[in-house]
């Protein structure tokens, strides 16, 4: 394994003195993550299993939003309203005010669950997508483990409290980023403040997320309380070139889920900085060759190299280019030969493929002849035999 550290320093040379301090949430447990560049900004208690009262929903919307695009539904179907989903506003918690009767169209159940966040419209679709709320349930929990989201198990189509009802915050946000990145058509729907199925609800049963009236950018994605979980909240807010999402849980307060929320985004925003370091084909290292018409090849990044680099750190970026050499010859232009590890205070360590800049052709009889006495000599040299 190879380490090149030297040639690097002067391509990151802008970046050059304090880190950044780390943001100190009021949330028990937050997951932020920057969507332009993948990186995570940061994780409190993120991979904690805990009760996500409402924001669990968004589970429930992903799997209608999936069978919308299977073709399963459409927008137009209508589902039947049990008595059981009726009696869900008659216990408390959020509701779109359905009635036994009432034959609500896919469109309208996820206006209701986005917007009202009704618990009654949850166990519609649950009903109308599996037949009974606990099969759905299982139906979720199978689902997310395979969306990657580990510590997700769900017990019912809603966030009502149950102690097997569990997600962290880290799956929040996996979730989140799917709903934004997969369903386009629909996310919108998030970004609305008012909803009223029928002309039942009240003024206050609109949506509850704080910073949508905000002019920040923000266009996602739930809310949730239960006295169990304290208030939480989902959130996504586009500004420029960057998306942010985030999940935050056990605020004490709506009043402090809204300023939390607002901090986060503005931190994530301030924060950090986007910038190209280092453009698509500029060399950033050489990487030697065994038996080829040239010595060395250049090592380029395949595309512009972005990251998110905190505001006021530049001396503890550290960069080092990693491969296996040297490289055996023929290399064609394009070929991964290995790997920029670029490391910042309080960020995770980032890894960027580098190709070859140019083909590099096997060497002719004599370069070879040259390259294998050169190699002879050494092992001689070095008292052992030469290596294969």
């Amino acid at each position: 394994m190879t380490r090149i550290l030297g040639t690097l320093l002067v391509i990151f040379a802008t970046l050059a003195a304090l880190p950044a301090r780390a943001f100190d949430t009021k949330a028990t447990a937050a997951w932020v993550y920057d969507m332009t560049t993948h990186t995570v900004l940061m994780d409190k208690n993120g991979n904690q299993p805990l009760p996500p009262a409402s924001m669990s929903k968004l589970m429930t919307i992903n799997m209608l939003f999936e069978a919308l695009r299977d073709g399963r539904v459409q927008m137009d179907t209508a589902f039947p309203v049990s008595a059981r989903a009726v009696e869900m506003t008659a216990r408390g918690g959020s509701t779109m005010y359905l009635q036994q009767g009432d034959r609500p169209t896919v469109e309208e159940l996820l206006h209701g669950m986005i917007v009202n966040s009704g618990n009654d419209a949850c166990i519609v679709v649950a009903e109308g997508l599996a037949g009974t709320e606990e099969a759905f349930a299982a139906q979720m929990t199978t689902r997310a483990q395979a969306l990657g989201m580990t510590e997700s198990h769900f017990a019912n189509s809603s966030g009502w409290p149950d102690p097997e009802h569990r997600m962290s915050m880290k799956d929040l946000g996996i979730l989140s980023r799917r709903l934004i990145e997969e369903f386009p058509e629909f996310y919108p729907i998030f970004a609305q403040t008012e909803y009223n199925y029928k002309g039942r609800a009240p003024a206050n049963a609109n949506n509850r997320n704080p910073l949508l009236k905000l002019g920040i950018g923000a266009d996602g994605l739930k809310t949730g309380h239960t006295s169990e979980a304290g208030y939480g909240l989902v959130g996504s807010v586009k500004q420029g070139e960057r998306r942010i999402i985030f999940a935050i849980t056990g605020l004490a307060s709506d009043k402090d889920r809204a300023e939390e929320a607002e901090r986060i985004s503005s931190w994530a925003f301030r924060q950090f900085a986007l910038k190209t370091v280092a453009k698509e084909g500029q060399r950033i290292a050489e990487a030697a060759v065994f038996m080829g018409a040239a010595d060395k090849v250049g090592l380029v990044p395949a595309q512009d190299l972005r990251l998110l680099i905190p505001a006021l750190v530049q001396d503890g970026l550290k960069a080092e280019v990693v491969y296996t050499g040297p490289v055996k010859a023929p290399v064609a232009k394009g070929t991964q030969l290995a790997e920029l590890v670029i490391t910042l205070p309080d960020l995770p360590e980032h890894r960027v493929a580098l190709v070859a800049e140019t083909d590099v052709p096997r060497g002719g009889f004599v370069t070879r002849l040259m390259t294998a006495a050169r190699h002879l000599q050494a092992s001689y040299l070095g008292g052992g035999a030469p290596a294969s």
